[in-house]
């Protein structure tokens, strides 16, 4: 073999270790945590999702909806009297109690991003009957806009973590220590899923979002409203967003950063892509599978490698299936 093929190949070497025994020994611990992130990515990627199925629109503004959502979720911490570096001492229902406060202030700056968004980015747009790239080129300037706004408001650095939920092992399982915070993060996936299917499936406004992405011009000949639809969908996607910041900073206490929102939205589009675009299931299932992916690549590989890992697969899956692993439009879906 050439001297330097041999050499490359031992570089190469050096860079990735295959760490089997790692991956096994960690294997249930890889699969808790995995399952608890992959509910965040799920629940931003049912912004996309829903976007997508309505205008087929790639939002790529939608991170940045999210980042909105953990500052605020940050500053509603300050305000009530938190401080970074304290472990503040309360009771099951303070707790709760916060976290709830949080959580509504973070969804409702989150929906009101993205209403604005949609009236002030996108709308101009639609009413000039614009090329589809141009949305995409405005999607990106848009995510570009926020994020600057962040950086003039909030400067450069993490925020200082303000953490209200210790996490603590609850039980284990297969060995595997199960926190109270992983618990929550993947219950909560699950219902807010469960209240967006239901929503899109079983009211009055679902069934207009689901009429308008089959075909929004019947539809609109059908007394559907069409702008208020595009609304609705731009809202329900900013809440899901506000909620999972919510959730992002229980686990990452230090997760409000300006730009913090860039490379968690590239994976929860991918997990959107990956489950089916336009899926609400889909996205769910998506979101799972790439947490699961990039735990147990981290372990194999090392975790340099466990972005590529996730990206990697999910490359894979739509090579054998282009339509995401469920693969059916939002104005198909049905329960």
């Amino acid at each position: 073999m050439h001297p330097a093929m041999t050499a490359a190949l031992a570089q190469t070497d050096s860079w990735i270790q295959f760490d089997v025994s790692g991956l096994a020994d960690q294997f249930w611990n890889n699969t808790v945590d995995g399952l608890s992130l992959g509910g965040i990515y799920a629940l931003i990627a049912l912004g996309y999702t829903l976007v997508y199925g309505v205008l087929k629109l790639i939002n790529f503004a939608h991170s940045e909806v999210f980042v909105v959502g953990a500052f605020a979720t940050w500053l509603t911490f300050y305000v009530l009297g938190f401080r970074a570096g304290a472990t503040p001492e309360l009771s099951v229902f303070e707790i709760i109690l916060y976290l709830a406060i949080a959580g509504i202030a973070a969804m409702a700056v989150s929906g009101a991003t993205a209403v604005a968004l949609e009236r002030v980015a996108y709308r101009p747009l639609r009413n000039r009957n614009a090329p589809r790239l141009v949305f995409l080129i405005t999607a990106i300037g848009a995510s570009f806009a926020i994020q600057q706004a962040l950086k003039l408001i909030f400067g450069l650095n993490q925020q200082p973590q303000i953490r209200l939920l210790q996490p603590h092992p609850v039980f284990k399982l297969f060995g595997a220590a199960v926190t109270n915070v992983q618990i929550v993060l993947f219950v909560a996936a699950i219902l807010l899923w469960f209240v967006a299917d239901r929503f899109v499936n079983r009211t009055r406004l679902g069934r207009g979002i689901r009429a308008v992405a089959q075909d929004p011009d019947t539809a609109t000949l059908m007394g559907v409203n069409k702008e208020r639809v595009i609304v609705v969908t731009f809202l329900v996607g900013g809440l899901l967003a506000g909620a999972a910041a919510l959730f992002y900073m229980m686990r990452i206490p230090q997760g409000a950063i300006y730009n913090g929102g860039f490379l968690l939205g590239i994976k929860a589009f991918a997990a959107a892509v990956l489950g089916g675009i336009g899926n609400l299931r889909g996205a769910l299932v998506g979101g799972f599978l790439l947490g699961l992916v990039e735990n147990y690549g981290q372990s194999l590989f090392g975790g340099e490698w466990k972005d590529v890992v996730a990206f990697v697969v999910l490359v894979v899956v739509l090579m054998f299936r282009p339509t995401g692993i469920l693969g059916e439009s939002l104005g198909k879906a049905r329960v």
